[in-house]
């Protein structure tokens, strides 16, 4: 991957902080909406969500998920020319206390602070998406196939 794409797949990992999470229903695909959390050399991603969502409940019977992380629309005439990646991956949840969780919990917190009162809640918890592998699309004719490696490489931009 050149190196301006790296930068950009950097930053849109970066600065976005809503991500379509697809998981496995009985009937088929199920995609909704998440804020998340990269970690700091994009292994993994967080999501906080409650178990009585649908995505939760996909999760635990099925951990093979994926993220969208797309550019912000911008009104361009080619849509289609949007910055994203998909990154495929396995789903855990973590356990309050596991080694990590507490400064998981301060970087989720750091950047949403209004969900202060959502980890005082039974039902919601912290996910960990360990990042497999996926496909990067830097704009037209731009599409790169992704690895934990190529992932690695790109948060050090």
């Amino acid at each position: 991957m050149e190196d301006a794409a790296e930068i950009l797949l950097s930053r849109l990992i970066r600065n976005a902080r809503v991500a379509a999470l697809g998981t496995i229903r009985a009937e088929g695909p199920n995609v909704s909406m998440v804020a998340f959390i990269p970690k700091e050399d994009f292994s993994a991603f967080f999501i906080l969500v409650s178990r009585l969502a649908q995505h939760t409940v996909d999760m635990r019977k099925d951990k093979h998920v994926s993220l969208l992380i797309a550019e912000t629309d911008d009104a361009r005439s080619d849509p289609q020319t949007l910055a994203r990646v998909s990154i495929r991956g396995s789903a855990e949840a973590m356990i309050v206390g596991e080694p990590g969780y507490n400064p998981i919990k301060k970087m989720y917190l750091d950047r949403f602070p209004a969900s202060a009162p959502l980890f005082e809640l039974t039902d919601f918890s912290l996910w960990r998406i360990r990042a497999r592998g996926g496909r990067f699309v830097a704009g037209f004719a731009k599409a790169y196939n992704i690895t934990p490696e190529t992932l690695q490489s790109a948060s050090q931009r």
